[in-house]
């Protein structure tokens, strides 16, 4: 979404925003810094994390220890529950260092392989909520546009459903 869309949202009483490039975020919170509350939810960089953590309240991706390293906010682990090499996010079995490194972290977070059948995200969802709940953490970050109810169903605390509001913005 634009930075000029960021208004409506305003104007409609939503007061959380996600973004998922760190050059966005900069240019959105300049112009809207005291409107929102602001989490980035896309692939953290080490060399990012310090712009993160100074625009941003939460982190949604959270998935190497040299970003942890730089990391100064709260964050949701990213998970690659899927194991698809496109996707960023420590293992399950990765986890436990990640979380040990990073005692700020509050949750979990995961993107299923796409699908146009919701019900497919359904084992992924279920999977993070349980790892969730072995590792003591309350936050789930799990469900987009298409899957939203399911991740709901399941647990998600935070959903992301920018596409529903805004469109697709994918290039074509």
């Amino acid at each position: 979404m634009s930075a000029d869309e960021l208004g409506l949202l305003a104007e409609a009483g939503v007061d959380v925003v996600g973004e998922n490039r760190a050059q966005d975020l900069a240019a959105k919170h300049e112009r809207w810094s005291d409107a929102f509350r602001w989490h980035f939810i896309g692939h953290l960089q080490s060399r990012k994390a310090t712009a993160v953590s100074e625009l941003c309240e939460l982190c949604h991706s959270l998935s190497s220890q040299s970003a942890a390293a730089k990391l100064t906010i709260p964050a949701l682990v990213e998970v690659n529950l899927s194991g698809e090499p496109t996707k960023s996010g420590v293992t399950p079995d990765e986890l436990p260092e990640l979380l040990a490194a990073y005692p700020a972290a509050r949750g979990l977070m995961t993107m299923p392989p796409f699908t146009d059948d919701p019900e497919a995200s359904r084992p992924y969802f279920r999977r993070l909520r349980e790892l969730a709940e072995e590792h003591g953490l309350r936050e789930l970050s799990m469900g987009t546009s298409q899957d939203w109810q399911v991740g709901v169903q399941e647990g998600a605390t935070y959903i992301r459903v920018g596409s529903t509001v805004f469109g697709d913005r994918r290039p074509q």
